[in-house]
């Protein structure tokens, strides 16, 4: 990158800066929009923890099936933890 080069970025990065700044704070209803999205976004990758959960468990009894039908004994187990289900999605109170 040439000298020319860093200046435009540096210029071009100060002339945005102001235009950052005049925005105005989010409203009571955008930051109740925005809470809501962030629970319903961590609700889902729960949900999808647990149905990965479920699936795994699945290849793994699979697995032991197979093995015990073909004669062999399949290795003993690793404890894990059981699926958690997270339930219906649940909107944050509103404040």
């Amino acid at each position: 990158m040439t000298h020319k080069h860093c200046w435009s970025a540096v210029a071009i990065m100060l002339a945005a800066a102001p235009a950052l700044a005049k925005l105005p704070p989010p409203s009571e209803e955008a930051k109740a929009k925005a809470a809501e999205a962030a629970a319903r976004a961590a609700w889902a990758g729960k949900v999808d923890n647990y149905k990965l959960c479920l699936s795994m468990e699945r290849v793994a009894a699979k697995y032991r099936a197979d093995m015990q039908k073909a004669g062999k004994q399949p290795p003993a187990a690793t404890p894990t933890p059981a699926c958690a289900d997270p339930g219906p999605f649940v909107p944050p109170p509103q404040s």
